[in-house]
């Protein structure tokens, strides 16, 4: 995953939290209706019989507004092929408002606010969309999802439905149509330096015990250094924000980038402040001991990228979290050019007293909002059909991703594709002319994301496979139920949510870095209690046991 595409990835885990969402798990036969509307006279352009495989063709020439997310690693480009093939096989052009990644947002939200937003507004993550339904600035998806028999599809054999619940809003409809993933995709674990390990006869870790054993036998042999050293602090809410989601994983708790506030307790059936659980003192328990006995380096939570990856290529750390993409294509091409025989790999995360769980709810990702607007338009049935070809067909997810076949890569078989010569794929070909997403457009995350196993993993080099495969067999754990906070207890919730938020983040670094001592816990509770932790979670609980009541 790109830089850009990381801080994506922290909007969605520790902006939105689109795990704990609300939900109305009740209504999880998939069947919402259109809502009273009469859309007969807004079939302009749409296919009269329109099923699960079908093309969509626009029966007249067609255009919509979209807002276009403008990564920096690929800026838009008005001659790309995408558009151009796009409009030859549903006869539709896209009129793409580009705002700079670093502004989406916010540019979107004065957009919305001013009226003036385009009819298609893509790249908004689960949760993001509650600030605009009580205006009725956008559109109620889940009235008109029977128009998208590939989305219900897919909802429907990948058994998706108490995760598209989970988005349902207190009047129990859901506004922003998800992306879609058959299988959960783990990103995120530790990397180390194998030839190091194998020189002192120590093995790759598999639990949290056994990583803690390692560091300890690195730093015996190495008292000079810091076995560990780590990155992804600056520039997002949560410093080391991937190495605390991972490590919360062990302990079946949510930290870092995927860090809320709400939690569920199965056992307990109800709704708790995660800050203040058992299972996250355990996990800032375990950094406290790694700082305090100096196998991870205390800069980790202050330092840029670049720093910690330089100290892993000079050879003053010896492991730092990863991904695959930059495993393959920063540590291991670097490492390679500085020091002779160095080996670099990615663990499977590491297990711990959770067992092996992946944190739930991470099959959907970001998705589309509809202005309300589209619904004036005689056109909005194509408007449905189109959007469900082509974010949600298969046929439309491999075009998104691959692009077209013989002209920018060859298929030999399902999940089986090969980009043409002189034709590179996030650094797949560093020598190659032309760049899949830069030239031509296709890879672009604002249409390409989710969809099945085989095209998601299709892009994936024998690492990410490797890693992957290994964390396949891992447990998913059940999305929260649902407790849809009403328009003026969200007011409460969240004049209260960012202060909790920001007293757990930065108490939970002065415990790791030993700056207040653990035996003040009991303080940091009463704190915490002093914010209206206990209203905020007393106001979650009653949204919960209201709609377990009204919806069975």
């Amino acid at each position: 995953m790109n830089h850009n595409g990381r801080l994506s990835r922290r909007q969605i885990l520790a902006a939105a939290g689109f795990i704990g969402l609300a939900g109305l798990t009740a209504c999880g036969s998939g069947d919402d209706g259109d809502g009273g509307k009469d859309l007969s006279k807004k079939r302009n352009g749409a296919m009269k019989d329109y099923r699960v495989g079908d093309q969509f063709k626009a029966t007249e020439p067609l255009s919509f507004s979209l807002l276009h997310n403008d990564n920096p690693v690929y800026p838009m480009k008005g001659d790309w092929l995408f558009w151009k093939e796009l409009t030859r096989r549903t006869g539709v052009t896209l009129e793409a408002t580009p705002v700079p990644l670093s502004d989406y947002e916010k540019k979107r939200s004065l957009l919305i606010g001013a009226g003036d937003a385009p009819l298609l507004i893509p790249k908004t993550y689960p949760g993001a969309e509650t600030a605009f339904v009580s205006s009725g600035a956008v559109l109620p998806v889940s009235e008109y999802v029977h128009l998208m028999p590939h989305f219900q599809a897919k909802v429907k054999k990948w058994r998706l439905q108490p995760e598209v619940d989970s988005l349902r809003q207190s009047d129990g409809r859901y506004y922003l149509l998800p992306g879609l993933h058959e299988k959960v995709k783990a990103g995120y674990s530790l990397a180390f330096r194998t030839d190091v390990l194998e020189r002192h006869g120590l093995s790759l870790p598999t639990t949290w015990d056994e990583v803690y054993q390692v560091f300890r036998a690195l730093k015996e042999e190495y008292p000079d250094r810091y076995p560990f050293s780590d990155r992804w602090s600056t520039n997002t809410p949560f410093p080391a924000g991937a190495l605390f989601q991972y490590l919360g994983q062990a302990y079946g708790v949510r930290a870092g980038w995927s860090y809320l506030n709400t939690s569920w307790d199965a056992e307990a059936e109800k709704f708790v402040f995660t800050g203040a659980t058992d299972a996250y003192r355990q996990v800032v328990e375990y950094l406290h001991t790694l700082v305090a006995e100096k196998l991870m380096d205390p800069e980790s939570f202050t330092q840029t990228d670049d720093e910690a990856v330089k100290k892993l290529l000079a050879q003053r750390s010896f492991a730092i979290s990863a991904n695959p993409q930059e495993l393959v294509q920063n540590y291991r091409y670097n490492l390679g050019k500085q020091v002779e025989g160095a080996t670099v790999e990615m663990i499977p995360v590491p297990l711990g007293p959770a067992g092996p769980v992946v944190l739930g709810g991470s099959r959907l990702e970001n998705g589309m909002m509809i202005s309300s607007k589209a619904l004036d338009g005689d056109d909005f049935v194509a408007l449905m059909q189109f959007v469900d070809w082509l974010w949600y067909s298969d046929a439309g997810q491999e075009f998104c991703k691959w692009g077209v076949e013989n002209v920018t890569h060859t298929r030999s078989g399902p999940g089986a594709y090969e980009l043409k010569p002189g034709i590179s794929l996030m650094g797949s070909d560093p020598d190659a002319p032309e760049d899949l997403q830069k030239d031509f457009g296709f890879s672009n995350g604002v249409f390409a994301y989710g969809g099945s196993w085989a095209l998601v993993s299709s892009s994936f080099g024998p690492d990410e496979k490797e890693f992957q495969d290994a964390m396949a067999g891992r447990e998913q754990l059940p999305v929260d139920p649902p407790h849809p906070l009403r328009a003026e207890e969200q007011e409460r919730a969240t004049l209260w949510d960012t202060p909790l938020k920001d007293h757990v983040t930065q108490n939970t670094l002065r415990f790791v870095l030993g700056k207040r001592p653990l035996s003040e816990w009991d303080d940091y509770l009463a704190e915490l209690r002093a914010k209206n932790m206990d209203q905020f979670i007393d106001l979650h609980n009653q949204a919960h046991e209201r709609f377990r009541k009204e919806n069975g």
